[in-house]
């Protein structure tokens, strides 16, 4: 009997525990990754952000909108590219209130400034010939021409089953009242971390049906010509409405992002507490089982040695039974939390990027089970390594 096998038959004389041990490390570490995969999710969240890309905003909240006259002053600062305005809507869907997907009105230089990000997979042709702005796409024609229309995310459009050319109603809830879209295009993430579940409509619709006219916006979308030159034209842009009655706060896309990431509160470290918590309980039950299964075997360890076996032999043989039983559960539950995570397209009503669990995520799941295995089964066999024979075959229990 070689030691491959010698490990394989002690793990089956009790199979009934192995297999729950086997399980439980499967179940912990697949609740370590998937916590993990919130974390990678919300780094994903902040690489959306482009080094090219400020964003302006009002400097008290986002909250806060800032006047439209703000456009051709910002414009104007040297280095500055293009400018878009996006602006959050938040409506409901009425039939389904926790069918919850983003909402942004934008101005048509917003396809401008993500041409990059984005691609328009269909789109209905227009009635009439209309002027399309350089540099936008031109299968948004038939956007462009409709006040009501919108552009759907593609997986958003495969969730609810919504066809090209349909028209939705949503439930206003910042802007009351009931808002008609007709989906004249469809866009495709051309970079993951975009995702695909958000609705963009005209900003002029918003403007004229919720804001009144008033002339406000959420956001500015500044790309650069030189990004090298992003802290400066950031100071240069704020400097200009510093007295005004809404001052701004320009900053990177990327640092934007990672402060929208931060309203979630101090999530990563409860997040890292809770899966280190998991851990550690199932070490305890790991060393648990692999002390029950010595203990049981004290008499054949005992036999073990009388023919031969060498202490180091027995250390082997223990340790490699708390190896083969931790280090499997953990790559099932590590592998099996990638596949399930990312196969379900979670993204958190569009706020996020779909759900991912990075492999680095994965390698850091299988190592602490590696680690479980090493821990849990280090007393264990060294005390099964340095038990007496006459000892071990004295014992009757």
């Amino acid at each position: 009997m070689n030691f491959l096998t010698l490990v394989l038959v002690n793990l089956g004389r009790n199979k009934i525990r192995t297999v729950l041990t086997f399980l439980s490390v499967t179940v912990a570490l697949f609740l370590f990754c998937a916590l993990g995969g919130v974390l990678d999710t919300l780094e994903d969240a902040i690489k959306v952000g482009s080094e090219t890309r400020l964003i302006t905003r009002n400097a008290i909240s986002l909250v806060f909108p800032m006047p439209q006259s703000y456009r051709e002053r910002i414009r104007a600062v040297p280095g500055v590219k293009q400018i878009a305005i996006q602006n959050w809507f938040g409506g409901q869907d009425p039939k389904n209130p926790n069918n919850f997907f983003a909402q942004f009105a934008v101005d048509p230089e917003f396809f401008k400034v993500y041409r990059n990000d984005v691609e328009i997979i269909e789109a209905t042709p227009p009635q009439v010939a209309v002027g399309i702005p350089d540099g936008v796409d031109p299968k948004l024609a038939g956007y462009l021409e409709e006040q009501t229309a919108c552009v759907m995310g593609r997986k958003l459009m495969e969730k609810n089953g919504w066809k090209l050319g349909q028209t939705i109603t949503l439930s206003g809830t910042i802007y009351p009242g009931t808002w008609p879209y007709t989906i004249r295009a469809v866009y495709a993430a051309k970079k993951k971390a975009f995702g695909e579940e958000t609705m963009l409509f005209q900003f002029k619709y918003l403007e004229q049906k919720g804001m009144g006219g008033q002339g406000q916006v959420g956001v500015y979308v500044l790309e650069l010509d030189e990004p090298s030159r992003a802290a400066s034209i950031a100071k240069q842009v704020d400097a200009m409405f510093e007295n005004s009655s809404a001052s701004t706060r320009t900053e990177s896309e990327q640092a934007f992002q990672a402060g929208f990431v931060s309203m979630y509160g101090n999530v990563p470290f409860v997040l890292r507490i809770i899966g280190f918590a998991v851990v550690f309980a199932i070490l305890l039950v790991a060393a648990n089982t692999m002390v029950m299964a010595v203990r049981e075997r004290t008499s054949e360890i005992g036999v073990l040695k009388t023919l031969g076996f060498e202490d180091a032999d027995i250390f082997r043989t223990v340790l490699a039974e708390a190896a083969v039983v931790t280090l499997g559960g953990g790559i099932a539950g590590a592998m099996l939390a990638k596949l399930a995570i990312e196969g379900s397209g979670f993204n958190f009503g569009g706020f996020l990027p779909p759900m991912s669990v990075h492999w680095s995520t994965v390698f850091t799941g299988v190592a602490i089970a590696l680690v479980l295995g090493a821990v849990s089964g280090l007393i264990p066999a060294w005390q099964a390594s340095r038990l007496r024979i006459v000892d071990a075959l004295r014992r009757v229990d």
